[in-house]
């Protein structure tokens, strides 16, 4: 290997590249689909959720009176635990040394007191949660770690949680972070120390023997009954529709994280699988041929009385060990790779805690995958070395060429990396597709040039009334910055995952009994559809003047379409549940995307947050430049304007966007990267076996020429041997890709449909890749001297 450099810095290279991305890939795939909660006997584990039948949707979500029912009445769980995270103000963390400290938002999470005995772990620290606690309160070890430097005079410190005083116990153990993938707690608190009605999720532990389809029909039938009892007094008639499911959570909860990527993250990996292929067969092809030019060192070797298990020893070793050289650089790329895929992962709009990085297990599995390379990769050359015979081998010496069935086989390997190389490049065009439709959907609003400023009014001490009229001047201030066309507020902003629906009864309507009567709803400051850009249809926006009058609202063409065809919805009223005083529809405005970009477009009101009972802090600022120039000036005047008010967030609405298509960047992003690196990595070993069979057909080619051969003749021979092998791996490939397209499309919903167009530029694009290949290798052919190869053989 060393007096061949070049082979083995292409060979280490290109497995490098297989085996970094399948441990990177696969390492974020592990932490987030199948890695082991760090508790006591986990497979034992069972998620409860609820779920709607007509719409299929799903959630860990109980009433704390469902929970007690649930714990008190079964009879096929070892333990019932009870959960309910939420981001609250906390005072005395940052300095427990101190007093009087301002309050801090930290991710806590309110637990029954045998959260922690039932799952089974240990404090790092002091003690964790039991059942007679009703103020205590267990920091988790990053927590500590990170904001308390590790300092163990933490212990009988104590902290105030939304104002109510909890003792700190104890340190949970390292690495536990609750029973939710992507999760982030900071500090557990007892669950009397949570509001009253805020629901709680529930994980259950079964007893021993007792299977997962005992235990759900067991809690089915006593969940049904609280489902009826509570539908009785529930403002939702859907309520008594809930139907219980339970699933294994060894892994964690259904998180938000694991339903956006958990299908691209399984897709990525099938796609970094092929490139581990075409990276085996590229080393393979290449060892075939160095092997074919050392068959005359094998002949003499058997010759001398080498044994075939000997040479078929020989040559696996230097696969493997051509493997092994490139697995180091791999778990360096894997390490690189594992960084910048949770960077992405958790860039999104969710709160994300990820931490991933190629550990025990991921490793292990890297070996494996290393050792299984060095195999597939050699075992053809080796197969072909121990079947050396010394007789015709000597004999043909001062020959050139090789056996037919050598022939192919080589061939056969370029062609298979060809169809690999196809695959990789029509399914990066199908996600890269579907990434351009999505960006170019029409969202209903302008993503452009619009500033997004989010506000915590929570602890600056204003009633409704008060926020909402310094709200107004700040909207007055705002408007007056250099740079700002038009401010508005809002309580949430489109597609920023958040947002809010309610039953309603529509004047002039009658709903049958089973009837969908959510109406998704905004609150919304005048200006509001003028900043974001979304077109106003008819009537009129909210103005000042409709402060202290009857309740207006503006509805979307959808509602309009829906209950009133094509008639006019002004002046109509609209009234929701539990509330009798009715709103005036006084504008119709376009429908625009709300909480996600693959929505359909549902029937949405938009309510004036001046007359609400409270008012959003959402503010959206359409700017003449660049939004981000003059974030800073925003800042300043939110902070002249309401000095009590922090600034929790400040983004663009295009950033937002954006933050809610990252798995389909990320699947976009990586396929199209995979699919070069195939193509580049089929590119070399097309190169590479016909420079080897240039270099062992000069005796042939020279007596082409000697008999009248031009160049251009043996320029298309090489060609024409390039074009056949990335022909037939296009034969091999096209029904490959289709078949993966079905594949995808099984996981993917939305996939843009595969027409001949796409496999058809893949397929052009291998072909080019095959012919810049063969152009040097066929360039040499053409400049053969006849003498010199005569001469020379």
């Amino acid at each position: 290997m060393r007096r061949n450099p070049a082979f083995t810095a292409v060979a280490v290279l290109s497995l490098s590249l297989g085996i970094g991305a399948n441990t990177a890939i696969f390492s974020v795939m592990y932490n987030v689909l199948l890695r082991s909660l760090p508790v006591a006997h986990p497979e034992q584990l069972v998620e409860l959720l609820h779920r709607l039948p007509r719409e299929g949707h799903r959630g860990n979500s109980f009433s704390r009176q469902a929970y007690q029912d649930l714990r008190d009445h079964n009879q096929t769980l070892a333990a019932l635990m009870a959960a309910a995270p939420a981001s609250v103000d906390v005072r005395g963390a940052q300095d427990l040394r101190g007093a009087g400290l301002e309050p801090e938002k930290a991710d806590v999470a309110y637990v029954d007191g045998n959260y922690f005995p039932a799952l089974g772990v240990q404090a790092a620290l002091g003690r964790l949660i039991v059942p007679e606690d009703d103020r205590a309160a267990v920091l988790s070890w990053s927590y500590w770690n990170g904001k308390l430097h590790s300092d163990p005079a933490v212990l009988g410190k104590r902290i105030f949680v939304q104002d109510l005083p909890a003792t700190i116990v104890g340190v949970g153990p390292r690495g536990f972070t609750g029973w939710q993938a992507g999760s982030k707690r900071d500090i557990w608190v007892p669950l009397a120390m949570a509001p009253p009605n805020l629901p709680v999720q529930l994980v259950g532990r079964l007893k021993p023997g007792v299977s997962r389809e005992q235990a759900h029909a067991e809690l089915a039938v006593l969940d049904h009954r609280m489902v009826l009892e509570e539908g009785k007094t529930s403002a939702n008639p859907f309520t008594r529709e809930l139907v219980l499911d339970l699933e294994p959570a060894g892994a964690g909860l259904t998180s938000p994280m694991r339903e956006e990527f958990a299908k691209p993250l399984v897709i990525l990996m099938a796609v970094v699988a092929l490139l581990l292929l075409i990276a085996c067969t590229n080393v393979a092809s290449m060892l075939l041929a160095r092997g074919a030019a050392r068959e005359r060192e094998m002949a003499v070797r058997v010759s001398l009385g080498a044994a075939r298990l000997r040479l078929l020893r020989q040559v696996l070793t230097e696969s493997v060990l051509l493997s092994a050289m490139g697995t180091l650089p791999g778990i360096l790329l894997a390490y690189w790779g594992t960084g910048v895929l949770v960077e992405i992962v958790t860039s999104g709009r969710d709160r994300i805690e990820l931490q991933a990085a190629p550990d025990a297990a991921v490793l292990l599995l890297t070996a494996g995958a290393s050792l299984l390379t060095g195999l597939l990769s050699g075992l053809a050359p080796a197969l072909r070395a121990s079947a050396s015979a010394p007789a015709s081998s000597l004999h043909d010496m001062g020959k050139s060429g090789e056996t037919r069935f050598r022939r192919l086989f080589g061939k056969s390997l370029v062609a298979l990396q060809v169809a690999f190389s196809l695959v990789l490049l029509s399914a990066a065009g199908l996600f890269v597709s579907r990434l351009s439709n999505l960006e170019n959907l029409d969202l209903g609003f302008r993503r452009d040039r619009v500033l997004v400023v989010t506000l915590d009014p929570a602890r600056s001490g204003y009633d409704v009334q008060r926020l909402s009229r310094a709200y107004q001047d700040l909207l007055t201030r705002l408007d007056s910055v250099p740079g700002v066309r038009s401010a508005t507020l809002s309580a949430a902003t489109p597609l920023s995952g958040h947002g809010a629906a309610h039953n309603a009864t529509v004047e002039g309507y009658q709903a049958a009994p089973a009837e969908n009567r959510l109406l998704v709803e905004n609150w919304v400051a005048p200006k509001y559809f003028e900043t974001l850009g979304t077109p106003l249809l008819a009537g009129r926006d909210f103005s000042p003047p409709d402060e202290g009058r009857p309740r207006v609202a503006i509805i979307n063409r959808s509602m309009a379409r829906y209950y009133f065809g094509n008639a006019s919805p002004l002046g109509r009223h609209v009234t929701f549940d539990g509330d009798h005083k009715p709103y005036e529809i006084v504008g119709v405005v376009g429908d625009a995307k709300f909480e996600e970009i693959r929505e359909k477009n549902w029937r949405a009101i938009y309510l004036d947050t001046f007359q609400a009972s409270w008012v959003g802090s959402e503010f959206s600022l359409r700017t003449s430049g660049n939004p981000a120039a003059i974030a800073a000036a925003v800042r300043q005047t939110v902070h002249a304007a309401l000095p009590s008010v922090p600034v929790l967030r400040v983004t663009t609405l295009t950033a937002q966007v954006d933050a809610s298509i990252i798995p389909e960047r990320l699947t976009a992003l990586l396929s199209g990267l995979f699919a070069v690196l195939g193509s580049v990595l089929a590119a070399v070993g097309l190169y590479g076996l016909l420079a080897y069979t240039v270099a062992r057909r000069i005796h042939e080619i020279g007596i082409r020429m000697a008999l009248g051969a031009t160049r251009a003749h043996v320029t298309r021979m090489v060609l024409g041997d390039a074009l056949a092998m990335a022909l037939a791996g296009l034969a091999i490939g096209v029904p490959i890709a289709l078949w993966g397209k079905r594949f995808a499309a099984s996981l993917i919903a939305d996939l843009p449909a595969v027409g001949i167009v796409s496999i058809a530029g893949a397929g052009a694009a291998m072909v080019a890749v095959a012919l810049l290949a063969a152009y040097v290798p066929a360039r040499r052919a053409s400049r053969v001297d006849p003498m010199e190869a005569l001469r020379y053989e």
